[in-house]
């Protein structure tokens, strides 16, 4: 059973990124004389939480709130710019660069990375790009410790308890509670090898998240309010 299927579709998620792009350009233009930088938000979670139900309506209540644009980026989305060249270098192109970010961040890969070197320093330059363009909120892909030196940054991670992982995927895959578990187990132990070896980092740091929810107790929309009270009230 494919993982792309806990995850919206893509089509419509690559429209909204070149919409972003194009509204992102008219609003900078229109306040070429302000220095505020605009904030990022990363969301970090284990596998079976279900960060994208609060990923999308925080963005909804993030534009309500701001009045301004807002563009959600997960694995997915970042995969298919990164192997469109013509899109990736319009997108970059459009956000500009700060490399001594970028510069910082891949200092700290670990010495074991031996593989898709290339793959995942584009990847970072995009994560990088976006984080410093700001009203960007990422999901997944290691974005928390990449953008851990980045002062607009804020980071939240979720979790849950094993049986609310199990139903959660049983119940958006069509699957049973067993293929669910053996699913989870081998997919968290691949985000937490990912993080290890690319980043030489522990996914389960605490300390590098401003807030951390318990899936269980939070409903989506819970989440999304108190990440958008946090982050526009700082």
């Amino acid at each position: 059973m494919s993982e792309k299927k806990l995850i919206p579709s893509i089509d419509m998620r690559l429209s909204s990124l070149l919409e972003f792009n194009r509204r992102r350009e008219l609003e900078l233009e229109a306040r070429s004389k302000t220095q505020q930088s605009r904030p990022t938000i990363t969301i970090s979670r284990e596998f079976g939480c279900e960060a994208y139900p609060v990923a999308e309506r925080l963005r909804e209540l993030l534009e309500k709130k701001s009045g301004e644009s807002w563009v959600l980026m997960d694995k997915a989305l970042l995969e298919q710019v990164a192997s469109n060249h013509n899109l990736s270098e319009e997108i970059l192109q459009k956000l500009g660069e700060k490399n001594h970010f970028l510069d910082e961040m891949l200092a700290t890969f670990s010495p074991r990375w031996k593989s898709d070197k290339d793959h995942f320093r584009l990847l970072c330059r995009y994560i990088v790009s976006l984080a410093n363009t700001g009203n960007v909120i990422i999901v997944g892909r290691g974005s928390a410790f990449i953008t851990q030196s980045m002062k607009n940054c804020y980071h939240f991670r979720m979790y849950a308890s094993q049986k609310y992982k199990i139903n959660s995927i049983s119940r958006r895959l069509n699957i049973s509670s067993e293929e669910a578990e053996k699913m989870i187990v081998t997919k968290q132990r691949q985000r937490d090898t990912f993080i290890r070896d690319f980043l030489d980092r522990d996914a389960c740091d605490l300390s590098v998240y401003n807030l951390v929810f318990n899936n269980d107790r939070n409903a989506p929309d819970k989440i999304a309010r108190t990440i958008t009270e946090y982050v526009l009230s700082s």
